[in-house]
């Protein structure tokens, strides 16, 4: 069974079966917003019901990046009337030009979306749009603020703050190492510095997965990816015909070691 959790005044996570993923609930006296819809039109509709036990206000949605599990179970509350639908400019572009490319990881979970026959399967891509500016959205009594740190764990993640809780969707990995197959690892480090520095403004920070997360927590993995980075340059360096050489010095298992070294080299910064 899935269950709320309050985290700070009127900011409520749900922790959902299958993925484990925390989806953000921000009550105002006139509107509600809801961060992350799950992975197809199953995990949607536990998410919107349980939203309803909650508050019977009209909806926003926030999408806080463009992988299957955040954005797949839109499709349920545009039928339930939800019309506004946030996200990063490039979350919106990712998911408009290869969402459908995605539905391969859902099979198990979500034969409908898989197939894309069934009920609620259409990809709803985000129509109110975030771009290199904070946008203020105001839910009656409390205002969210969404707004982008740069590229990292992809190039749209988007963050919700709130007065005691801020919401950062898998740029912060709890629980599992991070996942690397579209990332920018030197800059998903800056973003990670950047959050260290504003945890002191929030009471609770929630992570796309897993548990709330501490200040060291979020230093630890953003020093973890630094020193990760570090390694794979002077491995890569040492040994240029074979990049693989670099994953037994690496924090991470294998695969996400393979992702890691693959996008390092791709997205190489020059200083």
């Amino acid at each position: 069974m899935s269950e709320w959790l309050e985290v700070g005044a009127d900011n409520y996570v749900l922790v959902t079966e299958g993925s484990l993923l925390n989806t953000g609930l921000i009550v105002g006296t006139e509107r509600a917003m809801v961060i992350d819809t799950g992975c197809g039109p199953r995990q949607g509709k536990e998410i919107l019901d349980a939203v309803r036990e909650k508050t019977q206000l009209p909806l926003v949605v926030v999408n806080t990046h463009a992988h299957y599990d955040h954005f797949f179970g839109n499709a349920v509350f545009a039928e339930a009337g939800v019309t506004e639908f946030w996200g990063h400019e490039n979350c919106a572009t990712e998911i408009d030009q290869r969402g459908d490319l995605q539905r391969r990881f859902v099979g198990t979970l979500e034969p409908e979306m898989s197939t894309g026959e069934g009920e609620n399967v259409e990809l709803v891509v985000p129509n109110a749009i975030v771009r290199d500016q904070p946008v203020l959205v105001d839910l009656g009594g409390v205002t969210a603020t969404l707004f982008y740190l740069g590229r990292g764990h992809t190039d749209g993640d988007l963050l919700v703050g709130t007065p005691t809780t801020l919401y950062v969707g898998d740029l912060v990995e709890q629980g599992a190492h991070p996942s690397f197959e579209d990332s920018f690892p030197e800059e998903w480090a800056d973003a990670l510095r950047h959050i260290s520095a504003l945890r002191h403004r929030y009471e609770y920070l929630i992570p796309g997965h897993g548990k709330p997360c501490s200040d060291q927590f979020v230093k630890t993995m953003a020093n973890t990816l630094t020193t990760a980075v570090r390694q794979a340059r002077q491995s890569i360096r040492d040994t240029p015909d074979d990049a693989t050489k670099a994953i037994p010095v690496l924090p991470y298992g294998p695969e996400q070691s393979r992702w890691f070294i693959k996008r390092l080299q791709e997205t190489h910064r020059e200083y």
